[in-house]
């Protein structure tokens, strides 16, 4: 059944071009605008210099993972909310899990590739650096851990969207101080303010976007970046388990 409901979504999410276009192109767009500006520069990450082209590549394949998954997810749901769409599948036999496992493998394949592109196109226009050997197993188990724990917060944050109008500004603001306060947009030195150091600890994004980061360029790699963006994707699940609405608000 689970098979089924995914041939469903992915059906569905290919046949709204508009959408699916503007997910695979924003990184791409985001790639090209900064290493424009700022590629011929270095950033000394991780204790190691290097061209801030290889540092946007995996930055950009982390936000285009998490746009995938957590924000295109959260704002699809409240507005099949909203139209009655997820009424009307709670209506229907299926499963609660099938519907949720059916979105969570989706996302992840929409997340690889995702990578994948962004990945070549890095490489090809930037030569930028691409992980084989170990790093690359730890590149593919972030990337599944992240994919899957941001489509969960994906499910989550429907909580407090209100109606459909509402879900992008809402989605975007809880994601998009995040990218800035956690080095995805701009890098961030060891001389960055403590409180955003702070931020960045607490939160997902930093943690994922570190752990493809490593992936990338070879610098140790730190379980405890996949812990942390694991127990926010276990904790969304639950949030969404408990409050998750299958019936539009009025």
């Amino acid at each position: 059944m689970t098979g089924f409901q995914l041939k469903y979504v992915n059906r569905a999410y290919w046949r709204n071009p508009a959408a699916a276009f503007f997910t695979f192109a924003f990184p791409l767009f985001f790639l090209v605008i900064f290493t424009a500006l700022l590629g011929d520069g270095k950033v000394f990450i991780f204790g190691r210099e290097l061209h801030q082209s290889t540092y946007y590549v995996a930055q950009m394949a982390a936000f285009g993972v998490i746009t995938a998954c957590y924000v295109y997810v959260g704002v699809l749901l409240a507005i099949q909310r909203d139209i009655g769409l997820l009424k009307r599948a709670r209506g229907t036999p299926m499963p609660t899990i099938v519907f949720f496992a059916a979105r969570v493998i989706h996302a992840l394949l929409i997340a690889v590739l995702l990578v994948t592109i962004t990945t070549a196109f890095g490489h090809i226009a930037y030569d930028a650096e691409i992980p084989f050997g170990m790093p690359l197993i730890r590149f593919i188990v972030m990337l599944a851990v992240g994919a899957m724990s941001f489509c969960a917060l994906g499910f989550a944050v429907t909580v407090i969207i209100p109606n459909a109008e509402s879900s992008t500004p809402v989605v975007n603001a809880t994601v998009l101080p995040l990218l800035f306060l956690s080095g995805v947009f701009i890098p961030l030195g060891d001389d960055a303010a403590g409180w955003v150091k702070l931020v960045g600890r607490i939160f997902p994004v930093r943690h994922f976007a570190n752990g493809i980061l490593s992936s990338f360029i070879g610098t140790p790699f730190h379980w405890h970046d996949v812990l942390v963006v694991a127990a926010w994707g276990v904790g969304g699940l639950l949030v969404a388990v408990r409050y998750f609405s299958w019936e539009p608000r009025i």
